[in-house]
C-alpha cells in the first residue's frame, strides 16, 4: 500500500547516508540527558516532527527518526525502567490487577463486558504484554503492500535490541508435545517467522526473566536530536487553515502532570509532520478531538469540524481469547507465551504457566468491576472449587497450574469506538462485537476442541490429575469471573455458547484508523496535510500471533520512508 515511489534503491541510498549521520555515541537506558518529566518543558517549543504515543511503534519511529531530524516524543505515562512488575516476568499478573490512577496499564472495559487494558507508560504494550515475540506471514505483508526486504530489515533491526530464544521448561515442552501429538504440525523448532504448524517463537524477556521493551529502541536515537517528555498528555492537535487548502496540522498542545498547558509546534518545512502512534484507542480518540471524525460524535460534544469522517473509530476489533486453567499435580515453571500451534483452520494454540491464586483473581474482578462501577455479585468463585477427579484440598490458593487458551486469527467481526468526553484522560467507549461473524465463532470452536486434545493427550499426561478431564476443566471455567458476560446452563454442554460465555481478551485490539478508510498507503490522514497515523489502529487485521513484532517493525520502517522522502526532497 506505500507509494511506487519509494524503492530499494531508494533505501540502500538513505541507508548508505543514515549510516554516516548515525553519531558515535548512544545513550543507553534510561535515558537521562533526553527523557524527562513534561513538567520541565516549556512553554513552546518547536520540532521537525512531533510523534503522539511512546509506544511500541512511537518508540521506533522516533528513534528512527532522530537520525536525520530534530524529534520530539511525547508520553502520557512514565518509564518502565525501575517498576518489577514491568521488568520481572513474576510482575505480569501483579501489572495487569494495578487499578491506581498512575499504573502503567489502564483498565477498561468494552460495551461486550470483557475487561482489557491499554498502555500508560514509554514502551506502550510491550510494557505490559506476555512478551511473545512473532513475525508476520508473508501473505500478510504482501497484502500490506510493504517492501519485503525493507520489513526484514525493520524487523532484525527490533530484535537486536528486544528478542531472545526462551528457554523451553517442562510445562512448555508438554504443550509442545501434546500440539504434535493431536495433529498441529510440522514442528518448525525455534523461529520468529510465521509458519503453520507448531513452533517456539521469541520473547522479549530474556533468559533471566527480564523484560525488554519497545523504550529500549530508543538506544538507537541520536540523544542530541530526540526529547522525550513523560506525564505528556496531548489534548488536542492544532491545524492551520488557508483559503481553499486542506487544513495542515502544525503543531500539538499538551499538557504536564500540574495541569500546565504546553505547545509544540514544527519548524518551517513543507517535510515536517505530525505523526500520531498513540494506539488503538488512543489515535482515534486524538483524531475525533483534534476534529476529525463523524460529526454526529463532534456535535455531540461540541468540538468544531475540521472534517466530517465517518469512518474514524469504526473496524474496531480484538480477537478474542478463550481459555481453560489446567491445575496440575506437578509443580510448574513460571512461564508467558512461548510456544504455539499455528492451525489451518485459523486459530492460534497458545499457553502459560505458574503459582495460580484463586483469591488474588477474585479480588483482581472486584478491583476491575468498581473502577468500572459494575457488580459480579453473580459471578462469584465459590469457596471451594471442585474438579472431578481431584481432591478439592489440592486446590488450595495459590496452586501450581497452567493456561492453555486460543486465539481467533483475524478476526472478522468488527466494531466502533466512540468518546465518553472531551477529556483526553478519560477511555473512549469500545465495542468489539466478538463473534459476531460466525465465522469467528466457528475457528474458536475448532481452536477450543484442539486445546481439549491436548489436556487430554498422553505428552500433557505429567501435568494433569488422573481422572480429571478436558471437559470438567470447561466446566470449572465457568465458575471463574472471567468478564461480565451471563453465563449459560448450555455453556457446559455447547462449544459455541462456551466461547461467547468465557471470552476473554488477549490484548490485540486494533483499528480505528485503517489503511483506505482514514488514512492512506502512505499513513497520511484523509482531509489534511502534515499528519500521519503509524500504530496498530490502521490495521485491518491483527499481524500473525502476536502484533508487537510488527507494530515496532512498522514504526522502524516507516520512519525510514519518511526520512527517505525528506532527503530525496533536498536532493530535488
Amino acid at each position: 500500500m506505500l507509494s511506487s515511489s519509494w524503492n530499494l534503491s531508494i533505501f540502500s541510498s538513505l541507508f548508505g547516508i543514515l549510516i554516516l549521520c548515525i553519531p558515535c555515541f548512544s545513550e543507553k537506558a534510561p535515558y537521562y540527558t533526553f527523557a524527562r518529566d513534561a513538567t520541565s518543558a516549556p512553554e513552546v517549543v518547536f520540532f521537525d516532527y512531533i510523534v503522539i504515543g511512546g509506544g511500541t511503534s512511537g518508540c521506533a519511529l522516533a528513534a528512527t527518526l532522530s537520525q536525520a531530524s530534530n524529534v520530539l516524543l511525547l508520553e502520557r505515562g512514565g518509564l518502565p525502567y525501575g517498576n518489577p512488575n514491568i521488568t520481572n516476568i513474576n510482575g505480569f499478573t501483579r501489572n495487569l490487577a494495578d487499578t491506581s490512577p498512575s499504573s502503567p496499564s489502564q483498565l477498561f472495559i468494552s460495551t461486550d463486558g470483557v475487561f482489557n487494558h491499554r498502555a500508560r507508560v514509554l514502551g506502550g504494550g510491550s510494557a505490559i504484554n506476555a512478551g511473545f515475540f512473532s513475525r508476520a506471514s508473508n501473505e500478510y505483508v504482501k497484502r500490506m503492500g510493504w517492501n519485503p526486504e525493507v520489513v526484514n530489515d525493520s524487523y532484525e533491526w527490533v530484535e537486536e535490541k528486544v528478542a531472545f530464544r526462551p528457554q523451553i521448561n517442562q510445562w512448555q515442552s508438554a504443550v509442545r508435545n501434546g500440539l504434535l501429538e493431536v495433529g498441529v504440525r510440522p514442528y518448525n523448532g525455534f523461529t520468529y517467522e510465521h509458519l503453520d504448524g507448531t513452533k517456539v517463537g521469541g520473547s522479549i524477556f530474556d533468559q533471566q526473566g527480564h523484560r525488554h521493551t519497545a523504550a529500549d529502541l530508543l538506544e538507537y536515537a541520536d540523544p542530541i536530536k530526540i526529547s522525550v517528555y513523560l506525564y505528556a498528555t496531548v489534548e488536542q492537535i492544532v491545524f492551520r487553515t488557508r483559503g481553499g487548502k486542506k487544513p495542515r496540522a502544525y503543531g500539538v498542545r499538551f499538557q504536564d502532570s500540574e495541569g500546565n498547558s504546553h505547545l509544540a509546534f514544527l519548524n518551517r518545512g513543507s517535510k515536517n509532520e505530525v505523526l500520531l502512534s498513540a494506539g488503538a484507542l488512543g489515535s482515534p480518540q486524538m483524531l475525533m478531538l483534534s476534529g476529525i471524525g463523524p460529526i454526529r460524535q463532534l456535535n455531540a460534544h461540541e468540538i468544531n469540524v475540521l472534517v466530517d469522517q465517518p469512518m474514524v473509530g469504526m473496524g474496531m476489533s480484538d480477537n478474542p481469547m478463550n481459555a481453560v486453567f489446567v491445575p496440575s499435580p506437578n509443580p510448574v515453571e513460571v512461564s508467558l507465551i512461548q510456544v504455539v500451534g499455528i492451525t489451518g483452520f485459523k486459530s492460534y494454540i497458545e499457553a502459560a504457566s505458574g503459582p495460580l491464586e484463586l483469591d488474588w483473581m477474585r479480588r483482581m474482578a472486584h478491583d476491575f468491576t468498581r473502577v468500572a462501577n459494575q457488580t459480579m455479585d453473580s459471578f462469584k468463585i465459590p469457596s471451594v472449587i471442585t474438579i472431578p477427579g481431584i481432591n478439592p484440598h489440592l486446590l488450595h490458593s495459590p496452586m501450581q497450574a497452567g493456561l492453555i487458551l486460543e486465539k481467533v486469527a483475524g478476526p472478522y467481526s468488527t466494531g466502533f469506538l466512540e468518546l465518553a468526553s472531551k477529556d483526553p484522560n478519560e477511555n473512549p467507549v469500545v465495542t468489539f462485537n466478538y463473534f459476531k461473524d460466525a465465522r469467528d465463532l466457528q475457528r474458536c470452536v475448532h481452536g477450543m476442541r484442539t486445546v481439549a486434545e491436548v489436556i487430554d493427550s498422553t505428552s500433557f499426561s505429567n501435568f494433569r490429575y488422573p481422572l480429571t478431564t478436558s471437559q470438567a476443566l470447561m466446566n470449572t471455567m465457568l465458575t471463574f469471573p472471567l468478564n461480565l458476560r451471563p453465563k449459560h446452563l448450555t455453556a457446559s454442554v455447547s462449544f459455541e455458547q462456551f466461547c461467547i460465555d468465557t471470552v476473554m481478551t488477549i490484548w490485540h485490539y486494533h483499528g480505528g484508523c485503517q489503511v483506505g478508510k482514514v488514512v492512506d498507503g502512505d499513513y497520511k490522514v484523509f482531509g489534511v496535510d502534515g499528519l500521519r497515523v503509524i500504530d496498530g489502529s490502521t490495521f485491518i487485521e491483527s499481524p500473525g500471533t502476536n502484533p508487537q513484532a510488527t507494530v515496532m517493525m512498522l514504526g522502524r520502517y516507516m520512519g525510514q520512508k519518511i526520512l527517505g522522502d525528506r532527503l530525496a526532497g533536498r536532493r530535488n
